[in-house]
């Protein structure tokens, strides 16, 4: 049977896209990029903003539509929430939420009578992860979270926090090397909250995984900026542990993350980079932050503005705010007109713009060992534009001959260039 698989929303809802498609292959299934030829799909679906959960609405009706035969099958934050709206909906056959996800595959062999004899009994052959194009993989180590930030309703439909036992996770990273994978990404709804339930924490894990595990490169996905161990700076002193972690702020107000409550205030999200910009040269800081929140003053906007402008972020992703049914921010006073929020909204779009400039000019003439990718772009002649990622994740470009390869190599650059878009680089001792 073929199965195609679609995620809409996070990073953690792709690395359960990724952990499914390895347990349909070995149950004697195939995974296809085309969802047309697929007898078998199944959704991921968002609901972080009224908007995703709409969205998520048209994926399924479109999926539905465009192959009427296949089977469909709903999970994710939209199919929780609106489990009796989602189960409505045309063409789904299952509907298999949160809580029962790490048994998704499972259910959807039993209950939708699709079960087969696997066609081998060894690792299958043709790995997902790459007939879906990927040299990274993200490896999902802990669901739910404790907290309940008042914008919020992942925490809602992700439930309490649950931890994946270290060996687990041990041993999908040591499996997904052997394939090939050359950088895995650590990923979590409350990712520092790691271990909560176990009697460990994220430190403990990331030190199993570089003293158990020869995976070249750890990545970290989205960190909330507090309850971090005490010796989690000082494991960045391993090369193998990314320069780069994505710190949501939300707000540069204190009193608007009163409002949000937030965990984490300026003066400590402020100390927290501090430290790493300390230890390691060109760490790369990235963010959240959500624009326009309930009662958002003039004053808490700049004030906001100001903080963000003096910390400097390699990149921003900006959030206008909506509001979102069953949160507490839904039924605070004061919401901000449409035209306040898209105002601000690109006050801070062109500060980010600006930030990001001026941390990849400051990256200029360093050295990096690059993660080439598989994706390239032919140019004319009998050239090619190959891209990868430095450590610190900034996406870099390089023009090679088209009889040339890099892809999924390690390979010392230069950065030589801004680019529209990426960093221009220059190959070292390149190896065809």
């Amino acid at each position: 049977m073929k199965v195609h698989l679609k995620t809409l929303g996070c990073r953690l809802n792709e690395a359960e896209l990724e952990t499914w498609a390895q347990a349909f292959q070995k149950s004697g299934h195939s995974i296809t990029k085309q969802a047309e030829a697929a007898q078998l799909i199944v959704i991921n679906s968002c609901a972080v903003t009224q908007d995703a959960a709409r969205k998520s609405r048209q994926l399924i009706r479109r999926i539905h539509r465009d192959n009427p035969q296949a089977k469909l099958v709903v999970s994710g934050c939209y199919a929780t929430l609106n489990q009796d709206e989602a189960a409505s909906l045309l063409g789904v056959d299952l509907v298999v939420s949160n809580k029962d996800k790490d048994q998704l595959v499972e259910k959807t062999l039993t209950e939708l009578n699709m079960d087969v004899m696997p066609a081998m009994s060894t690792e299958p052959g043709d790995i997902s992860l790459f007939t879906r194009g990927r040299q990274r993989a993200f490896v999902k180590v802990q669901d739910g979270c404790r907290y309940r930030c008042t914008f919020c309703i992942v925490t809602v439909a992700r439930g309490d926090e649950v931890s994946r036992p270290v060996q687990a996770v041990i041993d999908e990273i040591n499996a997904l090397h052997k394939q090939g994978i050359m950088e895995v990404i650590l990923t979590g709804v409350h990712l520092g909250g790691y271990g909560s339930d176990l009697g460990n924490n994220l430190s403990d894990l990331i030190k199993a995984i570089l003293s158990e595990t020869t995976i070249p490169r750890l990545r970290l996905g989205s960190l909330e900026p507090w309850e971090l161990p005490e010796d989690f700076f000082t494991l960045f002193h391993n090369p193998r542990l990314m320069p780069h972690l994505h710190l949501p702020l939300q707000s540069g107000s204190d009193t608007v993350l009163r409002r949000m409550a937030r965990r984490c205030k300026t003066e400590e999200f402020a100390a927290i980079v501090g430290q790493l910009r300390a230890q390691i040269p060109h760490f790369n800081i990235t963010t959240d932050i959500i624009v326009g929140f309930p009662g958002e003053t003039e004053e808490e906007w700049q004030d906001s503005f100001n903080f963000i402008k003096q910390t400097g972020f390699g990149h921003i992703h900006i959030f206008t705010y909506s509001s979102r049914e069953g949160t507490k921010a839904a039924t605070l006073p004061n919401q901000l007109t449409n035209e306040i929020k898209k105002q601000r909204s690109q006050q801070l779009h062109a500060l980010a713009n600006d930030m990001k400039l001026a941390f990849c000019q400051e990256n200029i003439g360093n050295e990096f060992p690059v993660l080439w990718e598989g994706y390239h772009e032919p140019l004319e002649g009998e050239k090619q534009r190959v891209f990868g990622y430095t450590p610190n994740y900034l996406k870099v470009s390089c023009v090679i001959n088209n009889d040339e390869s890099v892809e999924n190599q390690t390979i010392t650059t230069r950065l030589i260039a801004v680019e529209e878009g990426y960093m221009g680089g220059e190959i070292k001792n390149f190896v065809a």
